[in-house]
């Protein structure tokens, strides 16, 4: 059934599934019923607040069931819902809060420490709530909102290429479109129990929001991931599905726990976010004994745009092969139009050699940037999405990524900005240049990476540069490596060649 609107799939779900038990979270069980008077109660209390159609709610929690209900209350306002990364310090959350001019803060009381940070600076936050608070019961009921399915219903920020992070826009119709491709896609029914495993600040798991709230399946919510402990919650909780990410599948299927579990109510594990090694998706088919769907995708385009869901010939090649083939990057998901393109805009042979752009459009594709139109004109050309990814396709209409966008890292699932980090370490009153480069990493994928040219008579240590780095931006931007060079490499017109630095570490030349 096809829904236009967040709020339309819940009271879809409480119609159809409302005695099934839609949440579990720890000891506790939600019904579909239970969980719409929650998130009901949730809108009225932000309504009394004075929040209204269009208006902004960020919140910043672990992986809880007020997270998730934040997502359906917001939609029910026609606000919309901002989730913060967790991983980011004060100084970057506070800067998304000033873009994004939310009045109404959410915060699980693990971070009371971030939320007094951001309370001591200036910005557009009137109200600080507690995710773990029981809601008023006295709330006054509103008149129901009418939602557009073009209006925006999240705003997810990335890093930018400037050292700004912008506020991805996602629809609606961009989110419910997204969750009915998926649902045909994956086949997902009532009887599947969803394992929410990565973070769902990150649509890498927030999709699943919506998708299995859709067919009425299982939200089984674990607040942070433990490999050993996603195990006992796989085994005890008989999930069916989940999504991780490539270093979070490493620490599953090494575990010691994973070695000896059944994973009997495993059907599916998806993987995306980072590239994935053919010898890892042979070790997650043998311990996790299931089918293994390789994915990619961007927060712009809700998120997937191709799945490697295998057809039946793709099965039938030489075992060898067909662990290649999962490995790929996949198949246009849903009904996406997908094209790989040259620098003229044709398209590039279906020969698995020619590189080209990755560009994209349909419904699940963002309609901008928040606040950011020139931004938005550079991204979104003639109606397509220019991905920046670099890829070749293969005569089975599968896309292989081979590259990323110019000096983007994508380490461990988050995407990183050099020019991002080096504003940080230009902030040290020793560094004289910088420059910030992706080499491959067998756990993280790629690991950030920094080579620098010290100011005359300064000697601070890579401790410190990194250090000082993270009292500026996240842990996981930090270099893990820093280099100190007499000069950086330069290209003919005197710019900084990261492409010589990246191959002089590649080659390991002193």
């Amino acid at each position: 059934m096809s829904h236009a609107t967040i709020a339309a799939i819940l009271a879809a779900a409480e119609r159809s599934f409302g005695a099934r038990t839609a949440v579990v979270e720890g000891d506790r069980a939600l019904t579909y019923g239970e969980l719409a008077a929650r998130v009901s109660a949730r809108a009225r209390h932000w309504h009394a607040l004075g929040l209204r159609c269009g208006e902004r709610v960020a919140i910043l929690d672990w992986n809880t069931g007020a997270f998730l209900e934040s997502y359906f209350a917001a939609a029910q306002l026609g606000a919309i819902l901002n989730p913060l990364n967790h991983r980011l310090a004060v100084p970057e959350l506070a800067q998304i809060l000033a873009d994004s001019g939310a009045r109404l803060m959410l915060a699980g009381r693990a971070f009371a420490e971030t939320v007094t940070g951001l309370r001591e600076r200036p910005g557009p936050v009137e109200h600080f709530l507690w995710c773990e608070d029981e809601q008023p019961k006295d709330a006054p009921a509103f008149a129901p909102v009418v939602v557009r399915p073009d209006d925006v219903a999240q705003l997810y920020y990335t890093s930018g290429t400037t050292g700004r992070s912008k506020g991805v826009m996602l629809t609606h119709a961009n989110v419910c479109t997204h969750a009915e491709w998926a649902v045909r896609e994956l086949a997902l029914t009532s009887a599947d129990r969803w394992g929410h495993f990565a973070p769902l600040f990150h649509l890498a798991d927030a999709w699943a929001t919506f998708a299995i709230t859709q067919v009425g399946g299982v939200h089984v919510m674990v607040p942070r991931f433990e490999a050993d402990e996603a195990v006992a919650r796989m085994e005890t909780e008989r999930i069916t599905l989940t999504n991780l990410i490539p270093t979070m599948l490493k620490r599953l299927v090494e575990s010691p726990r994973a070695r000896e579990a059944r994973f009997a109510s495993l059907r599916l594990v998806l993987s995306g976010g980072a590239p994935i090694a053919p010898a890892l998706v042979a070790q997650v088919l043998a311990v996790l004994k299931c089918e293994y769907v390789q994915t990619y995708g961007m927060t712009e385009t809700s998120p997937y745009l191709t799945v490697g869901i295998l057809s039946e010939e793709l099965k039938r090649l030489p075992p060898a092969d067909v662990l290649r083939q999962r490995a790929r990057t996949g198949r246009p998901f849903g009904e996406v139009e997908l094209e790989v393109v040259d620098e003229s805009g044709r398209r590039v042979p279906a020969d698995d050699r020619a590189v080209g752009e990755i560009r994209v459009r349909g419904a699940t594709v963002t309609p901008g940037y928040w606040n950011r139109p020139d931004e938005t004109a550079r991204a979104i050309r003639d109606g397509w999405l220019y991905t920046g990814d670099l890829a070749v396709l293969d005569a089975h209409g599968f896309v292989n990524i081979v590259d990323r966008a110019k000096d983007m890292i994508l380490s461990g699932g988050e995407n990183v900005y050099s020019t991002e980090v080096e504003n940080a370490l230009y902030e040290h009153s020793a560094v004289l240049e910088a420059a910030v480069f992706g080499l491959p990493d067998e756990t993280w994928g790629e690991s950030v990476n920094a080579a620098v040219v010290l100011k005359s008579g300064q000697s601070p240590s890579a401790e410190e540069l990194q250090q000082h780095c993270r009292a500026r931006i996240a842990a996981y931007k930090t270099p893990r490596a820093i280099e100190f060079l007499a000069e950086l490499p330069k290209t003919g017109s005197g710019k900084i060649s990261k492409q010589v630095l990246r191959a002089r570490k590649t080659r390991g030349t002193p």
